[in-house]
Parts: structure tokens; sequence; C-alpha cells
């Protein structure tokens, strides 16, 4: 079935939507950075542990409060029929985001010799922002998938519906979805 061009989105719309994406990702990362460096420094300050603990407690507390910005603000919007999949992906490419920033903090430590508390905080910064470019091209494209195209928005073009109706389409579109998901999730209890 072929679509037109009044039903397929420009470039420039993509990239609009995509920075909108790009700013609320980068709201809650900052929530998330704000969460890891305060725990990371209360852990080597206070608690005095070792750096890379440290950073494995707060980059773990961290992924909890970002799972939750990320679900329930930025991707709301995505397909949540599949929770325990999207959760094993999450946990799954956060953990290697954790290990990318805990390498970056381990070499800097342990083999530049960079040992005082704001050499390893600015090890983490680095290894944080290599992260956080993995984590947001993983989390976008397998976490939190878009949800399907209905067969009316593809035939019709949702773009030449009034802006009321439009939403009112989604709306209908995604309970329709969702209902759908619990017929599944009933069927598999029986």
């Amino acid at each position: 079935m072929a679509t037109s061009a009044a039903s397929s989105p420009s470039l420039t719309q993509k990239l609009r939507g995509l920075s909108g994406e790009v700013v609320k990702f980068g709201i809650v990362g900052l929530s998330g950075f704000v969460v890891n460096f305060a725990v990371f420094w209360v852990c080597i300050n206070t608690l005095h542990l070792a750096s890379l603990r440290s950073n494995i407690v707060a980059t773990l507390i961290a992924i909890a409060t970002n799972y939750l910005g990320y679900r329930y603000w930025l991707y709301r919007d995505r397909d949540a029929a599949s929770r325990k999949r999207e959760i094993t992906l999450f946990l799954v490419f956060s953990g290697i985001g954790m290990l990318i920033e805990t390498g970056v903090l381990g070499f800097s430590v342990y083999v530049l010799g960079l040992d005082s508390h704001f050499e390893q905080l600015g090890a983490k910064v680095a290894g944080l922002a290599v992260a956080t470019v993995f984590r947001f091209l993983s989390y976008r494209t397998w976490v939190f998938t878009a949800l399907p195209e209905t067969a009316d928005e593809t035939a019709n073009g949702s773009a030449a519906e009034p802006a009321g109706a439009a939403a009112g389409s989604e709306l209908a579109a995604q309970a329709e979805l969702m209902l759908a998901a619990e017929e599944i999730r009933y069927a598999k209890a029986e």
C-alpha cells in the first residue's frame, strides 16, 4: 500500500519532533545526573566507599529514577503492552551504559592515576557523556518502541483531519491497542 506525501511527515517535522524528544530526554537525564552525582559524592565522602563501588551504587539509583521519568513522562505515548520486555531491555541497556561509565572512571583512576575526588568527578562526567549517547539511541530504538500506525491513519492520512478529530482518533486507536493487549493477557492467563 502506497502512502501519499501528505500522510508522511517531512524531514523538518521529523527533526522538530526529534529535537523535542532530545530536550525531554535531557531533562530526565539531568535529574538522573543530579541523583547520580549526589549519591556518588555521599558514597565517596561520607561512606568512604571506593570510587568504582560508589559509581555503581549511584548509577543504579539513577537508573531507577530515570526509568520513572522515561516511562511516565517522555515515552508515555509509546507502546507499553509488554512491560516485562521493556523493563528487561531498559535494565540491559542501562547496565551496558553503567559499564561504559564505570570503565571510563576505572581507566582514569587505575590507569591514568587521576584519583582525587574532583578528578574522579571529571572522569565520571566523561563516562556519563559517552554512556548517555548510547542510552538515548538504545532506549528510543529498542526499549520504548513507538505504537504501530493503525490502518485508518495510513490509508486516510492523519494530517488531513482537524486537530480535535486527530486527537480523538489517536486516543481511540490507543484505547483499542490497550484493549487488544488486555485481551491477549487474559487469554494467556486462561
